[in-house]
Order: structure tokens, then C-alpha cells, then sequence
């Protein structure tokens, strides 16, 4: 009975060591997805028929339509492997009484756009795919754009004290008409 017993346990312990090989050799390594900035996703308005697609950096929000959409990840795989993008994604609704309400929370995969794609009344969104670079400027380089320019605006700007003021165009001074006579009155 010890010898049986022994086999089996020895038989056992083979298959439980085969079959983690054999599910780590299938298993994706993490190291081979890689993490991008940016998502794209390809929205529809149901009313006017319009199909748009939008770049969306992670952790920033974006707004399409009602929806307010925000990818908190983005996965996708080098090019020499079958493509697997996903993206974690938050999606909102704001209501008529202007109220945000969450619709949406979860994985959508870009090769199965239908699997887990946002389906609203009137819009639906969708993954497309995962991105290094966008033509969209982050959204720390719109922030400190913003910023620069509304320091800017609120800056008065004073004439230097070394500097003549600008003249005034003299009174002699004449434009030239369209047909390129002068009028001197």
C-alpha cells in the first residue's frame, strides 16, 4: 500500500509540476506589454451619425458629447506579437440637471471594440488602440500654456524708462488709396 501510495504522490506531484511549467510557458510575461500615454477611442454621436476619434492622455478627462471619458491605463504589445491593447477606463454621464454620473468602469479591448464598449442613449465609445505620441499637446504643456498666457494677460505692461514712447503717425502722414494715389486734403 506505501508503494502505491508513494507512486501516486510521485505521479501527482509530476503533473502539478508539468502543468505550472506548461501554464507559465503559455502565460504573457508583464515585461512584454508595454504602457502607453496615450488611448484613442473612436466615439459615435447616434443623432447625427458622426464618427469621431479622439486621443486621450491617461489620467486625464475627456468630453464627448455628455460623456466624460478617462483612461486611468493603457496596454498594448510589440509589434512582433499578436495584438492585445486594453485600457482601463472610467466613462460619466452628465445629466440634463448637470449632475456626473458614472456609467462605465472597467477593461475595453481594442480588438473586441464590442466586448466592452460604452452604449449610451445617444453616444457610444470605444477603445481603438494604445499610443506612444499624440498630436494632441499633453496636458501639462495646456496647462502651463494656459497659465503662461492668462500671467501674461494679467500683467500690465509698463513703458521702459530708458525708452522714447512710440510717436503718433504725424498728421502729414497719408495712406496710400486702393488705386495707390494719395488723398491730401
Amino acid at each position: 500500500m506505501s508503494r502505491l501510495s508513494t507512486g501516486l504522490f510521485a505521479a501527482a506531484s509530476f503533473l502539478v509540476a508539468s502543468t505550472a511549467t506548461f501554464a507559465a510557458a503559455q502565460a504573457p510575461a508583464v515585461s512584454d506589454r508595454i504602457t502607453n500615454p496615450v488611448a484613442q477611442f473612436a466615439g459615435i454621436d447616434k443623432i447625427t451619425g458622426r464618427i469621431i476619434t479622439f486621443d486621450v492622455y491617461i489620467d486625464e478627462t475627456v468630453q464627448f458629447g455628455a460623456l466624460q471619458v478617462t483612461p486611468r491605463v493603457c496596454y498594448s504589445r510589440p509589434e512582433t506579437e499578436q495584438p492585445k491593447t486594453d485600457s482601463f477606463v472610467e466613462v460619466d454621464e452628465i445629466t440634463l440637471d448637470r449632475k456626473i454620473r458614472r456609467i462605465f468602469t472597467g477593461w475595453m479591448f481594442a480588438e473586441s471594440p464590442g466586448l466592452n464598449a460604452v452604449e449610451h442613449a445617444v453616444y457610444d465609445v470605444w477603445l481603438k488602440g494604445c499610443k506612444q505620441k499624440s498630436d494632441v499637446p499633453p496636458p501639462t504643456a495646456a496647462k502651463a500654456d494656459t497659465a503662461k498666457s492668462k500671467t501674461n494677460a494679467a500683467e500690465p505692461k509698463a513703458p521702459a524708462q530708458d525708452q522714447p514712447a512710440e510717436a503718433a503717425p504725424k498728421p502729414t502722414d497719408v495712406a496710400p488709396a486702393p488705386d495707390g494715389t494719395t488723398d491730401q486734403n
